[in-house]
Formats: structure tokens, C-alpha cells, sequence
């Protein structure tokens, strides 16, 4: 049975009810020398909802504050139907110490920004958005504690954390009965797998939904790049090949990505996108479309049903190294040492 964005799911060990694929706002302004005009951004908003999405994620810093503003305009006549998410710790005022950062201060005034310029009195999300290691967990469970119980929060989540760092906030969160982290956002797709070593493990055992942001890996497996493109000079020095995306590994795995979309008619991205919601740890990964027409290609993911023999090959030639300790805990010699000819039924 085809998903669609009104099959809604749950977020982490929350209730709230969540579309299955996040309509990321990012690309909502033009500040940055790319992205979308004010009226094609109410398209791409508009084209969403009305397909009943209603998970719309952003950040403090996004567009320099535009994409918020924005959807503070495109909100005013649905705000309590949606969920919008947004992000706080990246520097807004460069200069200043304190703009950024994940402390308390930085926190509450980031919080207080966003809830003007998004013209609304509550955010059903707040992402701490990138870890730097210089606050104290307490202070920032505690100070996303208190948002909550003021009522300018309700949910409180991570994103860009090790996984250590996070299921540490979730055990202190728990034993001192502050608000409880439901969701975790990551880079997660064919071409970076390395959160199915701890992130999402982690997720999953704790409570919290994985959001994976750059599901497209920047482009590349929609099939942007290719070995034989004429223009590669400057593929190389495009911004996704600074970033290392545009690899022979990376490009090998985009061309099985166009293979089986080809088997399917339909597109690349498309295929990225149904492998990415096919993962039972993800709850919605984001889409960053600059048009209307990527945006639709994008939902028509959710129709998209991969068979085993695709699924196998897809993950066959992104496979990751599991590393340590995970590789030694799944090898045959450690099964024998410790189980012998044992068969246990380990599902919970």
C-alpha cells in the first residue's frame, strides 16, 4: 500500500502525529545566493499542505532569518494544523560570543526570535543544532525543560550529536523528570550510512524518531554528476565535490540508484528517497526542493515500492564497514564463543 503524506506517523516516543516526509525550508529565501523567491516559496508551502504534509522544518539562521520569516507569513492561516520544527545554536550575530552556541542564554533568546518572526506563541519542535562540547548537558536539558513548561515549547530534540552524548541527555532527562528528547535529526542516505552504526540504533531504543536531512546526498543521487559529463572541471569544483560527494564510490552507488529507477519508471530520486523511508528507524526524512516540480517528484517517492532483489542491491553497494565493536560482535567467531549452537528469538 502506497504511503501519502496523511499517513501520518508517530514522533519518537511522543504522540504527536507526523507526515512522512518533512518539507525542509532551507532553499526559503535567497540570501544565500541560491534558493526561492518569496511567491515561489508560498508554492512550494502551499503544494505541500494541500497534499495534506504537515511537518515543516527550518532554523534560526536559515536564509538569515528569512526562511522563518516567511513561513510566519504562510502560517497564518493553518498554524494550528502544522507542526513546524525549528533549530537553535548556529551564529546570528558574527562578533557576538553568545549568539550561538548551545547554552542557556543562546537558547532562550534564539527561542524568543524565532517565535516572532514565525508569528506564533509556541514551536511544536526545538532542535539543538549543532553539539560543540562547550555546555554542560544539564544546562541545556534543563533550559529546553523550561521552554517546555512555559509553554513556548513542546517537544525538544538533537540533531548533529554524537550518539553517546545524546543517550546520556535522554537517561539524566529521564531520571530527573525533565522533557524527555523525542527525535534526532541526521545526515542519512545511500551514500552516508554511517548512522546505522550507533545514531540510529540509539534512536530506536530510546525513543526518538530519526528526521535525516540531505536524503538526495546534495544531489548526487538524482544522477546530477556523471563520469562522462562534459563539464567536469567544474563538478569538481562545485560545492558538493569540496564537500568529497562526488566520489567513484558515491557515483557507483548512483548508478545502481538510476538502474532500478529505470526498472521502475520513475526517478532517481524517487528511489533514494523510498530506500530512505523504507528504514523502519526513520520517521520522515526532510526534502529540500527549489521548484515545484522537484518538490512533486520528490512526493511521488512515497508511491514508489522497492522489491527485495532492488532493496539488496541498493544496500549491496552502499554497504558500510559496521566498525568496531560492531563487526567483532556479528563475526561467526564471536556467535560460536558465545552462543554454540544456541537459537534464541531475540525480537522485542
Amino acid at each position: 500500500m502506497p504511503l501519502t503524506l496523511d499517513t501520518y506517523r508517530l514522533l519518537g516516543r511522543s504522540g504527536l502525529r507526523v507526515s512522512p516526509l518533512a518539507l525542509g525550508t532551507a532553499t526559503f529565501g535567497t540570501e544565500w545566493g541560491w534558493g526561492t523567491e518569496p511567491d515561489d516559496a508560498r508554492k512550494l508551502f502551499d503544494t505541500y499542505v494541500e497534499r495534506g504534509g504537515n511537518f515543516i522544518d527550518t532554523a534560526n539562521t536559515y536564509t538569515d532569518g528569512s526562511s522563518e520569516r516567511l513561513l510566519g507569513e504562510f502560517t497564518r492561516g493553518n498554524r494550528e494544523s502544522l507542526v513546524l520544527a525549528t533549530k537553535y545554536t548556529t551564529l546570528s550575530r558574527p562578533g557576538d560570543p553568545n549568539s550561538g552556541g548551545p547554552h542557556r542564554k543562546s537558547m532562550f533568546t534564539s527561542v524568543e526570535t524565532s517565535l516572532r518572526r514565525l508569528n506564533t506563541d509556541y514551536l511544536d519542535l526545538l532542535y539543538l543544532h549543532v553539539w560543540d562540547d562547550t555546555t554542560p548537558v544539564e544546562e541545556v536539558l534543563r533550559g529546553m525543560d523550561d521552554l517546555v513548561r512555559q509553554g513556548k515549547v513542546l517537544h525538544v530534540a538533537m540533531s548533529n550529536v554524537p550518539a553517546w552524548q545524546v543517550s546520556r541527555m535522554q537517561a539524566i532527562a529521564d531520571l530527573r523528570g525533565w522533557s524527555p528528547l523525542v527525535a534526532l535529526q541526521i545526515e542519512y542516505n545511500l551514500v552516508e550510512r554511517t548512522g546505522e552504526r550507533d545514531l540510529i540504533p540509539m534512536a530506536r531504543e530510546l525513543g526518538l524518531g530519526v528526521v535525516p536531512y540531505s536524503p538526495l546526498a546534495g544531489g548526487v543521487l538524482t544522477g546530477k554528476y556523471r563520469r562522462d559529463d562534459g563539464a567536469g572541471e567544474s563538478t569538481r569544483r562545485s560545492f558538493n565535490a569540496g564537500l568529497g560527494l562526488v566520489t567513484e564510490r558515491n557515483l557507483a552507488i548512483a548508478d545502481v540508484v538510476q538502474e532500478v529507477a529505470a526498472e521502475l519508471e520513475c526517478t532517481p530520486a524517487q528511489v533514494a528517497l523510498a530506500w530512505t523511508l523504507r528504514n523502519p528507524g526513520v520517521t520522515a526524512p526532510i526534502i529540500g526542493a527549489r521548484t515545484t516540480a522537484q518538490l512533486e517528484d520528490n512526493l511521488g517517492a512515497l508511491a514508489v515500492a522497492l522489491s527485495p532483489a532492488q532493496l539488496a542491491r541498493l544496500d549491496e553497494v552502499s554497504a558500510i564497514d559496521p566498525g568496531y565493536p560492531h563487526a567483532l560482535l556479528a563475526s561467526d567467531h564471536i556467535r560460536k564463543v558465545t552462543m554454540g549452537d544456541l537459537q534464541i528469538d531475540s525480537r522485542r
